[in-house]
């Protein structure tokens, strides 16, 4: 029987490579020579922290970030820059969350947009993944188009095509 994987997973090393351009990128710039930048990111958390002056650097280094990012495969939506930043002293601190893995309210909400389209596919969600499987190859492109066409907060892959 067909089946695929729907996943959500960033690549580390793709990421890092993205923080060290974007880095590098922040270093050459004339409107930052002078001035306190410094972005990390930790590996073990997929977070990526910046700590910059003032809150105009601050959006202008998640603007190259978010750049280089997309520049190296990554797409915009797996970085939640949603939390506000917090000024300690004389800089401003931001912390990134890079979204890695589909959790259970997102797995169980496209389990459900497959369940209501009325395809003849069966999606079961194990761990941080959703097995999709279907008589019909057909049926299992129909679901990677209508998971796409979804607007969910998070970049999908598709794995692991077996007939």
């Amino acid at each position: 029987m067909p089946s695929f994987d729907i996943v959500s997973k960033v690549d580390l090393q793709t990421l890092d490579n993205a923080v060290n351009v974007a880095k590098k990128e922040i270093e050459n710039r004339f409107d930052f020579k002078g001035t306190h930048v410094m972005i990390e990111l930790n590996k073990k958390d997929f977070t990526i922290n910046v700590e910059v002056d003032s809150d105009m650097k601050l959006q202008q280094v998640e603007d190259v970030l978010l750049t280089k990012a997309m520049r190296q495969g990554l797409e915009a939506k797996c970085f939640d820059a949603s939390k506000e930043p917090n000024a300690s002293g004389k800089f401003i601190r931001k912390t990134i969350q890079v979204k890695n893995g589909l959790d259970k309210d997102i797995a169980k909400k496209i389990v459900k947009l497959i369940k209501d389209s009325g395809l003849k596919v069966q999606p079961a969600i194990m761990d941080d993944t959703i097995r999709v499987t279907g008589k019909k190859i057909d049926d299992l492109q129909a679901v990677m188009k209508l998971c796409n066409g979804a607007d969910l907060d998070v970049p999908l892959q598709y794995q692991n095509m077996k007939s």
